[in-house]
């Protein structure tokens, strides 16, 4: 079974406590994201643990256990989220220069094969325009070229769940957003994904370029869809049998395997205008109000009983796993 950590918030950055809890008492209780009565129980005992996939803007908080992880026996790598936006964008991540240092340090405990580099998503607009993007490649790779083997990139979701609060955002600044996978921009993101793969692939200590999500065929330019949750990567890094079977809960485009998402949709701080997964400040506020770091969920507390799952397609029973929930 490969847990996600998380899609839906950034667990190493504002919940680090809270997991290690869960990974104490060896499992979290997941709440259905559309139907709060809804919960599941699943392990996180490393023997059921094929992998963890943090996502991350910053995992500085969460660093301070790996030690423990490791010692415990799970096995994890990271998604980093790293770029340049300014504060209309990411008006809470910490300066670019902590960040970045924070990447070599996590690099340096769990290796370059084990954190992968982020560039996401690519927002085309008059302040952020193509040069710009190539712009920050070109400072950033060289940097970066010792600390992970992969770039992975994504365009912004023109027509997503997050266009509103970017377009909102954007707009009070005079900041015109432009969609650069539409078809009379097409030689605006060729240029620019070239130039991504020539700018981060080159050297002795060139990164693998791929992309997330993208329908577009990007082969020619030589960038491959790739995968997030990776199943042949977590085989290559840990072994074992990790699942090859597509996520069904993820959209057409998404080339993830299956896994089990720890996170819960509004509950993220950094509360970044483009994110599909924050969708208003004032439910994050209502939500934050109630996570308590003892509860197996991220939000909420449950009376009832809940079953542990070992897998994603077995189920044990738990004897004393106690839980109840707030709801909305």
């Amino acid at each position: 079974m490969i847990i996600s950590a998380s899609r839906r918030t950034d667990v190493p950055a504002f919940y680090a406590d809270w997991f290690m809890t869960r990974v104490r008492e060896g499992f979290f209780h997941r709440v259905n994201p559309f139907n709060s009565n809804q919960v599941s129980g699943f392990s996180l005992k490393p023997e059921h643990v094929d992998a963890i996939c943090f996502w991350t803007k910053n995992p500085r908080p969460l660093m301070k256990h790996l030690d423990e992880l490791d010692e415990i026996g799970l096995k994890y790598y990271f998604q980093f989220t790293l770029n340049q936006y300014d504060k209309i964008f990411e008006p809470n991540v910490p300066s670019y220069e902590e960040r970045q240092a924070t990447f070599w340090e996590l690099a340096e405990h769990v290796g370059s094969d084990r954190i992968i580099w982020r560039y996401d998503p690519v927002i085309l607009s008059s302040v952020t325009p193509v040069e710009w993007h190539i712009e920050q490649i070109n400072q950033m790779a060289p940097f970066m070229w010792d600390s992970t083997k992969q770039l992975v990139f994504s365009f912004y979701d023109f027509y997503g769940k997050g266009q509103g609060r970017l377009h909102a955002a954007l707009k009070q600044h005079g900041i015109t957003l432009h969609d650069i996978t539409a078809s009379e921009r097409r030689g605006d993101m060729e240029r620019l994904v070239t130039a991504f793969k020539s700018i981060a692939s080159a050297g002795a200590h060139g990164m693998r370029v791929s992309s997330c999500s993208e329908g577009i065929d990007l082969t020619e330019l030589g960038v491959e869809h790739g995968a997030c949750i990776d199943g042949k990567l977590i085989q290559k890094l840990f072994g074992g049998n990790p699942s090859y079977v597509k996520d069904k809960n993820q959209r057409l485009e998404c080339g993830c395997v299956e896994s089990v998402d720890m996170g819960i949709y509004n509950t993220c701080h950094f509360k970044c205008s483009y994110c599909y997964a924050n969708f208003n400040e004032a439910i994050i506020e209502n939500n934050c109000l109630k996570h308590y770091p003892n509860s197996p969920s991220l939000l909420g507390q449950h009376e009832e009983h809940v079953e542990i799952q070992t897998s994603l397609h077995k189920k044990k029973k738990c004897g004393g796993c106690q839980l109840s929930l707030l709801t909305d």
